[in-house]
């Protein structure tokens, strides 16, 4: 299987391939290598780039992955999320009445689903919560805007910048699509020394030595 793995910054990248052997990390391996890319912050630069590699390549998988923050209490600090649906959650309009969707106002489409059947499988190898995960262009730093997200998307696992954006190539491209957050900090007040990064990138690196099998089968 050939997979692109998608990341923000280069330390979630690092902790991609710290988890991964060189066999699956070799670019001369006609069928079985993963590509880890750091992307760039926010949807718009993981777009790109996710654009700018399926331009280039071939892949029958691609992987949105690394730390967000997690809505509670039930994706807590240090825990794992897969994405069963990965939603532009800040798209759309801000009226009086509340936050309106692209979707209703006749503009496109707010929400990817990543393959039923294979992000189940992806969640229950590297036991992690599986539900929605919203992507926001700024990050939730108060009890407010948690309180309103969660309002509107019931369930939801995390949050984080980039997830819409790769899907939005991939789809694009029609490869398949998954998204992996590991959980550095709760959403809501914006709290820096309740913040655990490294801890969070462990897990990361946890999670993908777990989806080795995965990675590793034929397309």
């Amino acid at each position: 299987m050939r997979v692109l793995v998608v990341t923000a910054v280069a330390a979630e990248a690092d902790s991609v391939t710290a988890a991964l052997p060189a066999s699956l990390l070799d670019r001369h391996d006609p069928e079985h290598r993963v590509e880890v890319l750091a992307g760039g912050v926010g949807p718009g630069a993981a777009a790109a780039a996710t654009a700018t590699a399926l331009a280039k390549g071939s892949y029958d998988l691609v992987v949105s992955a690394g730390i967000g923050g997690g809505f509670q209490p039930q994706a807590p600090v240090g825990s794992l999320v897969v994405a069963d649906a990965i939603v532009a959650a800040d798209l759309g309009a801000q009226t009086p009445d509340g936050f309106i969707p692209v979707v209703e106002l006749g503009f496109g489409h707010s929400t990817h689903r990543p393959p039923a059947a294979l992000a189940a499988r992806a969640a229950q190898a590297i036991g992690a919560l599986h539900a929605p995960v919203l992507t926001v262009s700024t990050v939730t730093g108060t009890a407010a805007r948690a309180a309103e997200l969660s309002s509107r998307h019931p369930g939801a696992g995390a949050e984080a910048m980039e997830g819409f954006g790769v899907a939005e190539a991939a789809a694009a491209q029609n490869v398949p699509v998954l998204e992996i957050r590991a959980i550095s900090n709760a959403v809501g007040p914006r709290d820096r020394s309740a913040w655990r990064i490294k801890e969070a990138l462990s897990s990361l690196e946890g999670a993908f030595h777990a989806l080795r099998p995965l990675l590793e089968e034929s397309p």
